[in-house]
């Protein structure tokens, strides 16, 4: 499946940022790298014979366009940054044919980590916020204490936890896709590099996909990390992308399962519910962590964004 997408003269900040990423030839021979193989950014760098830091820099100007995406994977020394490429095919559209057809449109929702609706939780288990640990470790009743709000940190073995998202933009549009991203990894003693787990999300009650997360991450500190948290235990996550649309579902925009958004029956209900777990017959038993925006590598908690087209 083509992983293609377009761009309209109104969309000024995504022109712009497209302009500034192709406006470099190193930017643009780093695409045709991508194009036959996924590659860290200390290989780009050793590749086209410029610092890493260089590297580094033009790869975020190429995220920041949306051409490409990273994440974290383990190395020999501690994690290393893998790029791919996010697009097989790119439209410009200066001039629209769409007529009296509606603007495209979206509803951006951040959860805060706490905030979820309901859960069930088997040991391993525990949360933390950025002062402290929120009641007392490995103990599944903590995830209904109040304090579970100020959450930054959570992680159980097997179960699940469910946010649910308001959708009233759903009254006055047509849903075109929905798309959950979060900071997560596995969960080990300490933590594993290596230590694979089988992370399932549920989408309005309907099964979506499972991620295989390759392991629990340390050996560095998570970037948001508080200083009373310790090197021995878990640090960072890897931002994942979880969407559904017309076509079927993807985890960072590959293609990983048949289940659309007609399947997920959006208009039922006043609320689109997201949850998130470990089943019981999981292969991968390898328990699951979750970060706030305090915690891990990235600043965000659990962010919903949900596109549609007007009907006004």
């Amino acid at each position: 499946m083509n992983r293609k997408t377009s761009i309209e003269l109104g969309e000024t900040e995504k022109l712009v940022n497209l302009g500034k990423a192709l406006a470099s030839d190193v930017r643009v021979e780093i695409l045709r790298m991508l194009r036959e193989r996924t590659l860290s950014v200390n290989e780009i760098a050793t590749i086209l014979q410029i610092p890493v830091s260089s590297a580094a820099m033009h790869v975020k100007t190429l995220e920041a366009a949306e051409l490409i995406f990273s994440e974290y994977q383990p190395g020999l020394r501690g994690a290393k940054k893998v790029c791919s490429l996010r697009l097989d095919a790119l439209d410009l559209i200066i001039v629209s044919d769409r007529g009296g057809v509606p603007d495209k449109q979206f509803m951006l929702i951040s959860a805060p980590l706490g905030s979820y609706f309901d859960c069930q939780v088997e040991p391993t288990c525990g949360m933390v916020n950025e002062r402290g640990y929120v009641g007392t470790d490995d103990t599944p009743s903590v995830f209904y204490h109040p304090d579970r709000f100020s959450a930054q940190l959570l992680w159980f073995n097997r179960g699940y936890v469910e946010y649910r998202f308001p959708c009233s933009c759903l009254s006055i549009g047509q849903a075109t896709s929905i798309e959950i991203s979060l900071e997560l990894c596995s969960e080990a003693a300490n933590y594993r590099n290596i230590w694979p787990s089988d992370i399932t999300i549920w989408i309005n009650g309907v099964e979506v996909l499972t991620y295989v997360s390759p392991g629990d991450f340390g050996g560095r500190r998570g970037k948001n990390n508080p200083d009373w948290w310790s090197d021995l235990y878990t640090q960072y996550g890897l931002l994942k992308s979880f969407k559904v649309d017309e076509e079927g579902s993807y985890i960072d925009e590959l293609p990983v399962s048949p289940v659309t958004l007609m399947d997920l029956h959006l208009y039922d209900k006043d609320y689109i519910s997201f949850r998130i777990g470990i089943k019981k017959d999981a292969v991968n038993q390898g328990g699951i962590n979750i970060f706030g925006e305090k915690f891990g590598d990235h600043s965000q908690d659990i962010v919903m964004r949900l596109n549609y087209v007007s009907n006004m």
